[in-house]
C-alpha cells in the first residue's frame, strides 16, 4: 500500500489529525524562506507528542551539513529531505536521505540517475523558478513512471483530493507527498481534505 507523507506541518493539531487519519510520515520544513517554516524548537515539541511508528522528515534547502545534523539531534527527526540543489556527495548524512528532484522535462531523469546510489528514495516535485516546493502545480507523471528504474519514488507536486487516485493508479509510487493540496491556508491544514486525501491514496493502491 502506498505511504502518505503530509508535509508542511506547523502545529500539533494538524500533526495529530494527520496521524489519526492514517498518515505514515510528517514533514517539517526548516527552510526559513518557506511560508511553512517551523523552528526546530517547535518541531521538537510536536515530535515528542506523536504516537509510535510515525516517520518524521526534516526538509532542508541548500543547508550546510553541520546545521542539518544539529537540527536532527535537536528535534529527533529520523529522515532528512534535501529539497535544494544539493550534490550527490551532500547526501552522505547521519539519517536516511530523501532527495527531492524538481522535474522540468524527461531530461530531468539524467539528474535523477546521478543520485541513485546515494539516497534511499527520490521525491519528484514540479519545477517552478520562484519556489523550491509547495507550488501546487502538477508535472508529467509519465516521467515519474520512468524515474522508478533508478529507485523508489515519492510523488509530489500539485496532488490533491481531486487527482490523487489517478496519480497513484498511473505511477504506483512508493509514497505520495502533499502540502498545499490539503491546506486551509499556508501552514494550516484543512482536516477534511487531509482525511480524504489519505483515504483516497491508500484505497487507490
Amino acid at each position: 500500500m502506498v505511504k502518505v507523507k503530509i508535509c508542511g506541518i506547523t502545529n500539533l493539531d494538524d500533526a495529530m489529525a494527520a496521524t489519526d487519519f492514517g498518515a505514515d510520515a510528517l514533514g517539517f520544513v526548516f527552510f526559513k524562506k518557506s511560508p511553512r517554516y517551523i523552528s526546530p524548537a517547535n518541531a521538537k515539541k510536536i515530535i515528542k507528542r506523536l504516537p509510535p511508528f510515525i516517520s518524521t522528515v526534516g526538509v532542508f534547502v541548500n543547508e550546510n551539513k553541520k546545521n542539518i545534523e544539529k537540527i536532527v539531534l535537536q528535534t529527533g527527526i529520523n529522515i532528512i529531505q534535501l529539497h535544494g540543489d544539493e550534490t550527490p556527495k551532500a547526501c552522505n548524512l547521519s539519517k536516511p536521505v530523501i532527495k527531492a528532484i524538481r522535474v522540468k522535462s524527461i531530461e530531468t531523469l539524467e539528474l535523477v540517475s546521478k543520485y541513485k546510489d546515494k539516497v534511499s528514495v527520490f521525491l519528484l516535485d514540479t519545477y517552478t523558478p520562484e519556489v523550491f516546493g509547495g507550488s501546487g502545480q502538477v508535472f508529467n507523471w509519465d516521467i515519474a513512471v520512468e524515474a522508478k528504474k533508478f529507485g523508489r519514488v515519492i510523488l509530489s507536486g500539485g496532488l490533491s483530493t481531486e487527482n490523487i487516485e489517478k496519480a497513484v493508479r498511473l505511477v504506483h509510487p512508493y509514497a505520495v507527498d502533499v502540502s498545499s493540496g490539503v491546506e486551509a491556508e499556508k501552514g494550516k491544514k484543512n482536516h477534511l481534505k487531509m482525511k480524504l486525501f489519505i483515504e483516497k491514496a491508500k484505497s487507490a493502491s
